[in-house]
Protein backbone atom coordinates (compact mmCIF):
# COMPACT_ATOMS: atom_id res chain seq x y z
CA UNK A 1 0.00 0.00 0.00
CA UNK A 2 1.73 3.28 -1.30
CA UNK A 3 1.89 5.75 1.63
CA UNK A 4 -0.20 9.15 1.20
CA UNK A 5 2.19 12.40 1.61
CA UNK A 6 -0.53 14.54 1.97
CA UNK A 7 0.26 16.64 5.47
CA UNK A 8 -2.41 15.91 7.62
CA UNK A 9 -3.50 18.78 9.96
CA UNK A 10 -3.83 18.43 13.67
CA UNK A 11 -7.21 19.56 15.15
CA UNK A 12 -7.30 20.79 18.63
CA UNK A 13 -10.40 19.49 20.81
CA UNK A 14 -12.42 22.24 22.38
CA UNK A 15 -10.35 20.79 26.28
CA UNK A 16 -6.84 21.31 24.01
CA UNK A 17 -7.91 24.54 22.73
CA UNK A 18 -8.66 25.79 26.16
CA UNK A 19 -5.44 24.31 27.52
CA UNK A 20 -3.46 26.15 24.53
CA UNK A 21 -5.38 29.54 25.70
CA UNK A 22 -4.30 29.40 28.91
CA UNK A 23 -1.17 28.85 28.63
CA UNK A 24 -1.18 32.01 25.84
CA UNK A 25 -2.69 33.92 28.73
CA UNK A 26 0.03 32.59 31.79
CA UNK A 27 2.50 33.34 29.34
CA UNK A 28 1.60 36.97 28.57
CA UNK A 29 0.74 38.06 32.46
CA UNK A 30 3.69 36.13 33.89
CA UNK A 31 5.64 38.94 35.99
CA UNK A 32 9.42 39.35 35.30
CA UNK A 33 10.44 40.07 39.12
CA UNK A 34 12.78 37.89 40.26
CA UNK A 35 13.58 36.54 36.67
CA UNK A 36 16.87 37.34 35.55
CA UNK A 37 16.55 39.96 32.79
CA UNK A 38 16.60 39.79 29.27
CA UNK A 39 19.86 40.37 27.40
CA UNK A 40 19.12 43.00 24.33
CA UNK A 41 21.43 44.35 21.50
CA UNK A 42 19.64 47.64 19.81
CA UNK A 43 20.39 50.50 17.57
CA UNK A 44 19.50 53.60 19.98
CA UNK A 45 19.74 57.38 19.73
CA UNK A 46 22.07 59.10 22.38
CA UNK A 47 20.06 62.54 23.10
CA UNK A 48 23.08 63.71 25.66
CA UNK A 49 25.74 63.61 22.23
CA UNK A 50 23.31 63.58 19.53
CA UNK A 51 24.62 60.89 17.76
CA UNK A 52 23.51 56.65 16.76
CA UNK A 53 24.71 54.10 18.78
CA UNK A 54 24.35 50.94 19.75
CA UNK A 55 23.36 49.56 23.44
CA UNK A 56 23.73 45.84 24.72
CA UNK A 57 22.50 44.64 28.20
CA UNK A 58 26.20 43.63 28.29
CA UNK A 59 26.84 47.53 28.97
CA UNK A 60 24.84 47.62 31.72
CA UNK A 61 26.48 44.35 33.57
CA UNK A 62 27.03 45.86 37.85
CA UNK A 63 24.37 48.86 37.67
CA UNK A 64 21.25 49.74 38.42
CA UNK A 65 19.14 50.20 35.34
CA UNK A 66 16.27 51.31 34.50
CA UNK A 67 14.38 50.09 31.17
CA UNK A 68 11.49 51.99 30.51
CA UNK A 69 9.12 51.42 27.44
CA UNK A 70 6.95 53.73 26.05
CA UNK A 71 4.63 52.79 23.35
CA UNK A 72 5.77 55.66 20.89
CA UNK A 73 7.18 59.03 19.74
CA UNK A 74 4.96 61.92 18.78
CA UNK A 75 2.53 61.45 21.20
CA UNK A 76 1.04 62.91 23.83
CA UNK A 77 1.65 60.96 27.53
CA UNK A 78 4.94 59.72 26.66
CA UNK A 79 6.74 62.86 25.80
CA UNK A 80 5.48 63.89 29.10
CA UNK A 81 6.78 60.67 30.70
CA UNK A 82 9.99 60.87 29.10
CA UNK A 83 10.81 64.61 30.45
CA UNK A 84 9.95 63.28 33.88
CA UNK A 85 12.68 60.79 34.09
CA UNK A 86 15.02 63.22 32.78
CA UNK A 87 14.66 66.24 34.84
CA UNK A 88 15.54 63.58 37.48
CA UNK A 89 18.12 62.25 35.39
CA UNK A 90 20.72 63.56 37.71
CA UNK A 91 19.12 62.11 41.18
CA UNK A 92 19.16 58.69 39.36
CA UNK A 93 22.69 59.48 38.37
CA UNK A 94 23.44 60.07 42.21
CA UNK A 95 22.21 56.68 42.75
CA UNK A 96 24.07 55.14 40.09
CA UNK A 97 21.43 54.07 38.25
CA UNK A 98 21.28 54.13 34.54
CA UNK A 99 18.41 54.67 32.21
CA UNK A 100 17.28 53.34 28.84
CA UNK A 101 14.02 54.35 27.51
CA UNK A 102 12.68 52.03 24.81
CA UNK A 103 9.91 51.86 22.19
CA UNK A 104 8.78 50.36 18.86
CA UNK A 105 10.21 53.43 17.16
CA UNK A 106 13.27 53.28 14.80
CA UNK A 107 16.48 55.24 15.78
CA UNK A 108 16.06 58.20 13.03
CA UNK A 109 12.02 58.30 14.55
CA UNK A 110 13.84 58.97 18.02
CA UNK A 111 16.07 61.51 16.64
CA UNK A 112 13.23 63.40 15.00
CA UNK A 113 10.87 63.03 17.98
CA UNK A 114 13.40 64.44 20.22
CA UNK A 115 14.72 67.41 17.93
CA UNK A 116 11.05 68.67 17.39
CA UNK A 117 9.39 68.06 21.14
CA UNK A 118 9.94 71.03 23.33
CA UNK A 119 9.46 68.92 26.49
CA UNK A 120 12.17 66.88 24.95
CA UNK A 121 15.02 70.06 24.87
CA UNK A 122 18.37 69.12 26.63
CA UNK A 123 17.54 65.57 27.00
CA UNK A 124 20.18 63.27 28.04
CA UNK A 125 18.77 60.13 27.95
CA UNK A 126 19.28 57.01 25.05
CA UNK A 127 16.38 55.37 23.53
CA UNK A 128 16.46 52.13 22.43
CA UNK A 129 14.98 51.33 19.08
CA UNK A 130 12.64 47.95 19.07
CA UNK A 131 10.99 48.02 15.45
CA UNK A 132 11.08 44.51 15.45
CA UNK A 133 9.82 44.14 18.34
CA UNK A 134 12.50 41.81 20.10
CA UNK A 135 13.29 43.43 23.40
CA UNK A 136 9.36 44.26 24.09
CA UNK A 137 8.27 41.17 23.84
CA UNK A 138 11.48 39.60 25.96
CA UNK A 139 10.15 41.85 28.53
CA UNK A 140 6.18 40.81 27.60
CA UNK A 141 4.81 44.20 27.14
CA UNK A 142 4.37 43.79 23.92
CA UNK A 143 0.85 44.97 22.11
CA UNK A 144 1.15 42.89 19.02
CA UNK A 145 -1.97 44.40 17.64
CA UNK A 146 -1.01 47.65 17.22
CA UNK A 147 2.83 47.21 17.14
CA UNK A 148 3.81 49.24 20.30
CA UNK A 149 4.55 48.26 23.60
CA UNK A 150 2.94 48.96 27.06
CA UNK A 151 4.31 51.41 29.31
CA UNK A 152 6.84 48.92 31.08
CA UNK A 153 9.16 50.29 33.48
CA UNK A 154 11.60 47.87 35.08
CA UNK A 155 14.55 47.80 37.67
CA UNK A 156 17.03 45.53 36.68
CA UNK A 157 19.50 45.32 40.24
CA UNK A 158 23.58 45.11 39.75
CA UNK A 159 23.61 41.33 39.19
CA UNK A 160 21.23 41.55 36.29
CA UNK A 161 17.27 40.77 38.08
CA UNK A 162 14.49 42.23 37.86
CA UNK A 163 13.41 43.54 40.80
CA UNK A 164 10.32 45.70 40.38
CA UNK A 165 8.17 46.24 37.70
CA UNK A 166 5.58 48.40 36.61
CA UNK A 167 2.93 47.98 33.80
CA UNK A 168 0.30 49.84 32.45
CA UNK A 169 -1.89 50.58 29.22
CA UNK A 170 -1.09 53.53 27.33
CA UNK A 171 -3.32 56.40 28.47
CA UNK A 172 -2.07 57.10 31.89
CA UNK A 173 1.67 58.25 32.62
CA UNK A 174 3.57 56.68 35.18
CA UNK A 175 5.06 58.84 38.60
CA UNK A 176 8.90 59.41 38.37
CA UNK A 177 9.41 60.47 42.41
CA UNK A 178 7.28 57.50 43.26
CA UNK A 179 9.90 55.67 41.13
CA UNK A 180 12.74 57.28 42.92
CA UNK A 181 11.40 56.55 45.91
CA UNK A 182 11.38 52.74 45.25
CA UNK A 183 14.90 52.86 43.93
CA UNK A 184 16.31 54.15 47.24
CA UNK A 185 13.57 51.98 48.85
CA UNK A 186 15.24 48.68 46.85
CA UNK A 187 19.35 49.93 47.44
CA UNK A 188 18.50 50.40 51.18
CA UNK A 189 16.84 46.79 51.98
CA UNK A 190 19.69 45.42 49.30
CA UNK A 191 22.39 47.20 51.52
CA UNK A 192 21.24 46.59 54.83
CA UNK A 193 19.17 43.18 54.40
CA UNK A 194 16.47 45.55 56.50
CA UNK A 195 13.07 45.39 54.47
CA UNK A 196 10.97 48.63 54.07
CA UNK A 197 7.48 49.18 55.13
CA UNK A 198 5.08 50.95 52.63
CA UNK A 199 5.89 54.77 51.48
CA UNK A 200 9.16 54.44 52.98
CA UNK A 201 11.85 56.78 52.47
CA UNK A 202 15.29 57.48 53.72
CA UNK A 203 15.52 58.30 56.95
CA UNK A 204 12.02 56.68 58.41
CA UNK A 205 11.85 53.63 60.31
CA UNK A 206 12.30 50.02 58.71
CA UNK A 207 11.71 46.43 59.86
CA UNK A 208 14.85 44.88 61.09
CA UNK A 209 13.65 41.45 60.30
CA UNK A 210 17.21 40.41 59.53
CA UNK A 211 17.78 40.05 63.24
CA UNK A 212 14.20 40.48 64.83
CA UNK A 213 12.34 37.68 63.05
CA UNK A 214 10.55 36.14 65.60
CA UNK A 215 9.51 38.63 68.03
CA UNK A 216 8.23 40.96 65.03
CA UNK A 217 6.26 37.65 63.92
CA UNK A 218 2.52 38.28 64.29
CA UNK A 219 3.60 42.08 66.20
CA UNK A 220 4.56 44.48 63.31
CA UNK A 221 2.52 47.21 64.90
CA UNK A 222 4.75 46.87 67.92
CA UNK A 223 7.41 48.38 66.02
CA UNK A 224 6.16 50.74 63.64
CA UNK A 225 2.61 52.58 63.49
CA UNK A 226 0.14 53.64 61.09
CA UNK A 227 0.95 57.18 61.50
CA UNK A 228 4.62 56.54 61.12
CA UNK A 229 3.71 54.71 57.88
CA UNK A 230 1.44 57.38 56.39
CA UNK A 231 3.50 60.39 57.90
Amino acid sequence: MACDNNKVEAIETPQEEQITSEKKEKKMSSTMVLQKAPEFTMDAYDAKTGHYTTVSSKDYEGKWLVVCFYPADFTFVCPTEIAAMNAKYDEFQELGVEILAVSTDTKFSHKRFVETEPLLKDLKLTIGADPTGKVSRAFGVMIEEQGIALRGRFLISPEGVCVAQEVQAPSVGRNVNEFLRQVRAWQHATKTGEVCPANWRPGKKTLPVNTDVEPMTGRVGDYITIEEILS
